[in-house]
């Protein structure tokens, strides 16, 4: 993922973070998974910082109705997982590649659905018109990352037969899980220290 554009203060300021905490390797990855990609995008809205997630289809074969980052499975295409991200982001968003500027990177996980998946995040542009895929995309949800770092939204519970604490990030009538909700985590804690400017 590259991008000549120049950074603005927030992005540099993000980008900072990102590199300067440290990485967890995804725990030792099977052979065979399927690899996949997620653009984290970040924008700037009325001096906030904002992120931006979709809710999936109904109709979509993986996590149907869920909270999600733009991404998606590996194609044979794809240079990378970056690349993946990016392709997807742009068929379920409408973002496109050359749009976007990269600031790093989270740490990879593997899904209770037994998906490798590497997170990127990335400036999104604004104003920008996002055009989602009825396909695939049933709405796109824009979120301020103050809101989403207010300890009030944040549930944290054990469920039987699922390893470790899940998470669940209550934003409006959305609720955000799984390994979204992971990604998130690991964005916010990132960004947490003090507010982005």
């Amino acid at each position: 993922m590259a991008s000549n554009a120049p950074l603005t203060g927030w992005m540099e300021e993000v980008r900072a973070r990102l590199e300067a905490r440290s990485r967890a390797e995804a725990a030792r990855v099977p052979e065979g998974l399927p690899r996949a990609g997620v653009l984290v995008p970040l924008f700037v809205r009325d001096g906030k910082l904002w992120v931006l997630l979709t809710r999936r289809a109904e109709s979509v074969e993986h996590h149907p109705g869920q909270i999600s980052f733009p991404g998606g499975a590996e194609e044979d295409g794809d240079e990378d997982l970056s690349a993946t991200a990016l392709r997807e982001t742009e068929e379920e968003l409408g973002i496109a590649p050359a749009d976007v500027i990269p600031l790093g990177s989270l740490s990879p996980i593997v899904t209770v659905t037994n998906f490798y998946v590497e997170p990127f995040v990335a400036a999104a542009p604004q104003p920008y018109v996002w055009r989602p895929a009825e396909a695939e995309i049933a709405e796109v949800i824009e979120a301020p990352l103050a809101t989403l770092m207010d300890p009030a939204i944040l549930e944290q519970r054990t469920i039987p037969g699922r390893e470790g604490t899940l998470l669940f990030y209550h934003f409006g009538e959305h609720v955000i899980w799984g390994a979204t909700a992971k990604i998130l985590a690991e964005l916010l804690e990132a960004l947490r220290l003090q507010p982005v400017t």
